[in-house]
């Protein structure tokens, strides 16, 4: 999602934890197949989660919760984000594209945004080798989540990322540009080259990650060296919006794209007209359908790659299928004219429907060979290990395919997944690839967490790309070496692969959750099979980190501010006012985050789940902790509900704006400390009202004691309901508001609530963000209108304040000094001016979700923590 599980090493064992992304289809929708949609893994056979005191070194596992296939982290970060835009109903497709028209048709402020993160991260930064974080493991820079790839053969480079748009190279990878900023959408599902070297972009990022947003559709670029991506670049008609593409393929004169609604087809030659579907699987289920608003109708039309013989175009095979397992998962192939699922002889390649999931095919450039990934629904439900079923090579897409590599066979050629519960394969779903060098169809590049390489087709294997360096004989946390005595490995989870050469020179170009890596073709490896020359391309002008938080304090030591935030699967930010390159001081994924703005090294981050440590140092560690457990600087300090997984996977923080010592956290419970950044133990917490049984906290906020919760319960679909609970930080006056479920215009709607933002003058004057999309777009019980609400009676009456302000999910909001009101959405962010009813866009910010809005020590400036492209700030009095 995702969101991935904390990675982390331990003095004494080697706990690999699961790096895993999230579900981005309606959390609510229910999977056809046997068992739960959300995967395999329970919270036994996670690695430890925060729990550790102070100097501890060997991990606690939570017990097994006796639900088999239930829930886990993949699970819970699925749910949230997907819960936040959906519940109470079904999203119509078009929803995004409406809002962005409306977001562009306000009137902009005159200010500008400036990126402040627009520099390298390295996430090996010696400065910070504390026992939370990840630095020495090898991932070098990184930046957010790379979905696909695509090179050439002159030195051009293109990366697709999850959430910040698609980028150019010029220069075999590094000075980058981006090239579809213009688009309503920054998520992207496909990158392909065509014979003729235009640029093909499929959006809508298609990994079923929680925090993977819907594309708009396929665009071209005739001229992708010099070109930009815009509306009038887009092919068909709107067929194709409001889906994810997982692959584009050619053959025929016709490109093909592997959709969340079908396998549709184009022409190549005429890029005006309809799309035509060429298969679905349960059209009943597709927009329009009879059964268009069902639960499941996310998972019923999956597909994810389509095989073309280029000898006969016309034959064609469709890997079809939802991750999790449906009756209609399998390979399709047309038989006198109708798609017809294949049965028999295919060889060892899976074709019952239990054993096909997700699905990645690649040939070699002359036809002689195929490859194959898949992932099992069935092994993924049954086997803790992995769900890889699979890797598969054949002379034709039509087999006999004969299995070359399975999870066993790669843990033993010199994986870092080598322990129980997290191996090779364990996300097959979220994370694959697969190519072949253009040059020798024996030679084959493959992508699950790690990256894979075989140089005589398949009959053996070298872990080329190693998940981290933790764990191997090569490593030492030694601060004066980036990596130990090992090699540079990439970022783990991968997603995205091409081939292209530099100056005369090929290049394999990977793109996973860190962003882009290269190495040459046929490079070198060491002893273990490890390559020994990866290159990181995140140089910092890419930026595409995926923050979830943002935090600011003055940098007492340089001067200046300090900026940190919490990311997806990047763990945890820091850049002093010095720096020329930001650190990583937590590892894993970074949460939500508290900041002192009168010292910023004292930072509170969240991992998942209220998992909580603090530190007073800005986490700065020189790794001596490794023999001395007392020198550790960051402390474990997590309330009660983390225990008890009783809180959301990015679960609510916050500080009493009137006093930085007093902190509200939000699971089941609402939990109070007033220690500060002088809190050590998760004991320290006290719990001030119990929201009640199956309900969690979405929102806190709090000024001079007192304090407003927001919550759900249930989250999804299936009977959602919210609510606000008001009270005292010192535990008295807590009450519950009367929130009707239905009701006239004007009343909060049934949808999730986001954030509130306090009149920092009167603690009775209080705003409401509220995510998802109005009834217009929401099929759902309760949906209503309205995405901003105001309270002057501390939250017993509301009146929605929204006016023309975008039909878009709202996620934060803030009272700036001059009692204007910034609010970040889905799209970017607005502002209403102080005595104004009405709202302007606050500058133009690419089409990114903002999930948080944070001001700086001093009020003046508005920090925007983005999920696709950084952290941007902007003067206050810029904003309107």
């Amino acid at each position: 999602m995702s969101a991935s599980t904390r990675k982390r090493r331990w003095l004494t064992i080697w706990a690999i934890t699961a790096s895993a992304a999230l579900v981005a289809i309606p959390a609510g929708a229910a999977s056809g197949g046997a068992g739960s949609p959300f995967g395999a893994r329970t919270l036994a056979q996670l690695a430890a989660e925060r729990e550790q005191s102070v100097g501890a070194i060997t991990p606690k596992v939570k017990a097994d919760d006796g639900g088999g296939n239930e829930a886990d982290e993949i699970a819970e970060g699925a749910d949230q984000y997907a819960e936040a835009r959906t519940s109470p109903g079904v999203v119509a497709p078009g929803a995004y594209g409406a809002a962005w028209s409306s977001l562009t048709n306000l009137p902009s402020s005159g200010g500008s945004w400036r990126n402040v993160t627009d520099l390298p991260y390295n996430s090996d930064d010696a400065r910070y080798r504390d026992y939370d974080s990840n630095s020495s493991g090898g991932s070098g820079n990184v930046t957010g989540r790379m979905a696909a790839m695509a090179a050439g053969d002159d030195g051009y480079v293109y990366a697709g990322s999850a959430g910040g748009g698609v980028w150019r190279s010029r220069t075999g990878g590094g000075h980058w540009q981006p090239i579809s900023d213009r688009l309503s959408s920054q998520s992207t599902g496909a990158l392909a080259l065509d014979g003729a070297g235009r640029l093909w972009l499929g959006t809508g990022e298609a990994n079923t990650n929680a925090d993977a947003y819907l594309g708009s559709g396929v665009y071209v670029l005739s001229d992708p060296h010099h070109g930009t991506f815009s509306a009038r670049s887009r092919v068909g008609g709107d067929e194709l919006e409001s889906t994810t593409i997982h692959q584009l393929r050619f053959g025929g004169g016709k490109v093909w794209a592997a959709t969340s609604e079908g396998v549709w087809s184009h022409s190549t030659k005429t890029l005006g007209g309809a799309w035509k579907l060429e298969f679905a699987p349960n059209p009943d289920y597709l927009p329009g359908g009879s059964k268009a608003t069902d639960d499941s109708a996310a998972y019923k039309n999956i597909t994810n790659d389509i095989a073309i013989d280029p000898k006969d175009p016309s034959k064609v095979v469709l890997a079809v299928g939802w991750r999790s397992g449906d009756d209609y998962n399998g390979f399709y192939t047309k038989v006198n004219g109708t798609w017809t699922r294949i049965t028999s002889g295919f060889g060892a390649l899976p074709t019952d429907a239990a054993n096909v999931g997700t699905v990645t095919f690649a040939r070699s450039a002359d036809g002689s060979r195929y490859y194959a990934i898949d992932e099992s629904p069935a092994q993924m439900a049954a086997n803790p290990d992995s769900g890889l079923e699979g890797i598969y090579s054949a002379g034709s897409p039509f087999g006999p395919w004969t299995k070359v590599a399975d999870y066993k066979q790669l843990a033993a050629d010199g994986s870092a997944l080598t322990s129980s519960g997290y191996m090779p394969g364990v996300q097959s779903w979220y994370n694959q690839f697969l190519t072949v060098d253009p040059a020798d169809p024996q030679h084959v590049y493959a992508g699950l967490e790690e990256v894979y390489e075989s140089k005589d087709g398949g009959s053996t294997w070298s872990t080329v790309g190693p998940y981290w360096n933790f764990g191997f004989s090569c490593w030492s946390i030694d601060p004066t070496k980036q990596t130990g005595d090992c090699n540079q490995t990439t970022h783990s989870d991968q997603h995205g692969v091409a081939i292209g050469s530099y100056h005369g020179k090929s290049f394999v170009y990977v793109g996973n959750d860190g962003g882009a890596y290269k190495r040459p073709v046929g490079g070198s490896q060491d002893a273990s099979g490890h390559a020994t020359d990866w290159t990181s391309l995140n140089d910092g002008t890419i930026d595409t980190l995926q923050y979830y938080s943002v935090g600011v304090g003055k940098d007492l030591t340089y001067g200046g501010v300090s900026v940190t935030g919490g990311l997806q699967d990047n763990g945890q930010s820091v850049l002093r006012s010095n720096d020329t390159v930001m650190g990583s001081n937590f590892g894993g994924d970074g949460g939500d985050t508290l900041t002192d703005p009168a010292n910023g090294c004292n930072i509170a981050e969240e991992y998942v789940y209220l998992a909580i440590q603090v530190t007073q140092n800005c986490a700065v560690n020189d790794g001596s902790w490794v023999t001395d457990s007392s020198k550790v600087t960051s402390y474990n300090v997590a309330p009660a509900d983390n225990a008890t997984s009783e809180a959301r996977f990015i679960a609510p923080i916050t500080a009493d704006a009137k006093d930085s010592s007093t902190w509200i956290a939000g699971g089941r419970h609402i939990w109070v400390q007033t220690h500060g950044y002088a809190i050590r133990s998760g004991s320290e917490w006290t719990s001030v009202y119990d929201l009640g049984a199956g309900r969690t906290a979405t929102a806190v906020a709090a000024s001079g004691g007192k304090v407003y919760a927001a919550w759900c319960g249930p989250c999804n679909n299936q009977g959602f309901a919210r609510g606000i609970s008001v009270g005292n930080a010192n535990g008295t006056g807590w009450h519950d508001i009367t929130l009707p479920a239905t009701g006239a215009d004007g009343i909060v709607p049934n949808r999730y609530l986001s954030g509130f933002a306090i009149d920092p003058k009167n603690a009775d004057h209080v705003y409401l963000a509220v995510n998802g999309f109005s009834r217009h777009w929401t099929e759902g019980p309760g949906a209503g209108v309205g995405h901003v609400f105001e309270s002057t009676d501390g939250g017993t009456t509301w009146k929605d304040i929204s006016k023309n302000l975008p039909d878009v999910p709202t996620n934060s909001a803030i009272v700036t000094a001059n009692g204007g009101l910034a609010v970040g959405t889905d799209l970017g962010v607005v502002y209403r001016a102080p005595g104004r009813t009405t709202w302007q866009r606050v500058g133009k910010l690419p089409a990114v979700a903002v999930l948080q809005l944070k001001l700086s020590p001093d009020g003046k400036t508005l920090y925007a923590a983005t999920h696709g492209r950084g952290i941007y700030s902007i003067k206050v009095r810029d904003c309107g």
